[in-house]
């Protein structure tokens, strides 16, 4: 799935000579964490977010002196000043995959999408990221995970999956976790029914381990280096 499907096109954003109190009134009265900053051709050229506000704010270490020169300070910053010209981006025909590896990757909460020419034409936050593979995982219908241990060999998923469908149970998704043990798989359907006792059993007498999704730990999963 593309990020142009899932991605936030009413973006809310800013130039890079509006004050700092506007950016903050901008993300509070959003409710967002960050501003994109284009130009007036609506060209990206940076990103403000709320971290950058608030190390730009007064301190409450100030003199008393010092506070009272902050107004005049403040007034005189813009965001151009304190925006981060390095931005990270995505193009809109980017995956969702693509960009959940970069956000883990990153530490940063939504990537601006541009296009060819760089200009601003959406964003995708992690907020979008969960509502797109919610949607795409069907959980938000009412449903059972099931765990199977599977050999990891060619012709296995189809068995799971003609092993369910034969009991006329709708699947939400599969997802296979590639890494478990030597020559193992774990396989995570997603069944759009709460009467699966009898496809538990089916699968134990064909030779499944079930197992508790519960007791799958991310742990597991090779560690990086």
């Amino acid at each position: 799935m593309f990020i142009d499907k899932s991605m936030t096109r009413s973006v809310i954003s800013v130039g890079p000579d509006a004050g700092l109190l506007e950016a903050r009134e901008l993300m509070n009265r959003h409710r967002i964490h960050q501003l994109p900053v284009v130009d007036r051709d609506n060209t990206l050229i940076g990103i403000v977010t709320d971290r950058d506000l608030l190390r730009a704010m007064p301190s409450g270490l100030l003199t008393e002196a010092e506070a009272q020169r902050e107004p005049e300070r403040l007034a005189q910053l813009t965001i151009g000043d304190i925006m981060s010209r390095n931005v990270i981006t995505v193009s809109p025909l980017h995956t969702l995959e693509d960009a959940l590896l970069l956000m883990e990757r990153t530490p940063v909460g939504a990537f601006p999408v541009v296009d060819q020419q760089g200009k601003l034409i959406g964003i995708i936050s992690v907020r979008d990221l969960m509502r797109a593979f919610i949607n795409v995982l069907g959980i938000h219908e009412p449903g059972t995970l099931l765990c199977i241990l599977a050999e990891d060999k060619l012709g296995t998923m189809k068995r799971i999956v003609d092993a369910i469908s034969e009991e006329r149970i709708a699947f939400g998704s599969v997802l296979v976790a590639r890494h478990w043990e030597e020559g193992k798989r774990a396989v995570f359907p997603y069944l759009l029914s709460s009467n699966v006792a009898h496809v538990k059993r089916k699968l134990e007498k064909l030779g499944f381990q079930l197992l508790n999704p519960m007791d799958w730990y991310l742990d597991r999963l090779p560690k990086k280096d």
